[in-house]
């Protein structure tokens, strides 16, 4: 994002479960996932703050944990959020909210088919001007925790 804008600052904050040890995924489709979550959760804040009145903190927090025989990552950041009336389309391919030439739509929708195909779930939670939070649940049971 700073390549773009060297404007771009964010503060993140993290939270990682040190528990949870290593997981049997396939890093590189995981890896595209989390990517896709944070390049989306900067360009929200960094909409935001084009529009703030200078006091807005930039803030995108990404966190694990394990909970009921799964592992839980979000992916939260207080940007514009997604209006209500799309939060239902945003996992579908070549669906986008942003301008033409800054999205292909096919983030999202690859991040559902890659955790689907790793048995588990991506939830997305949005308060419209508030906040987003991406939620990826996977089942313990399908990795090799150690």
């Amino acid at each position: 994002m700073r390549a773009k804008d060297k404007s771009f600052e964010v503060k993140i904050i993290t939270d990682f479960d040190e528990s949870i040890g290593n997981l049997n995924v396939v890093t590189q489709d995981m890896g595209r996932v989390l990517l896709n979550l944070f390049n989306n959760a900067f360009y929200a804040v960094n909409e935001k703050k084009k529009q703030s009145d200078g006091l807005y903190e930039a803030t995108v927090s990404i966190s694990t944990k394990k909970d009921m025989g799964r592992i839980i990552v979000q992916v939260k950041d207080n940007g514009n959020g997604i209006p209500h009336n799309i939060v239902d389309k945003i996992f579908q391919p070549f669906f986008t909210t942003k301008p033409t030439g800054q999205g292909t739509g096919l983030g999202l929708s690859l991040a559902y088919d890659i955790v689907k195909a790793h048995g588990g779930e991506i939830k997305a939670e949005s308060q419209e001007g508030e906040a987003s939070v991406f939620t990826i649940y996977l089942p313990v049971t399908h990795y090799d925790v150690t």
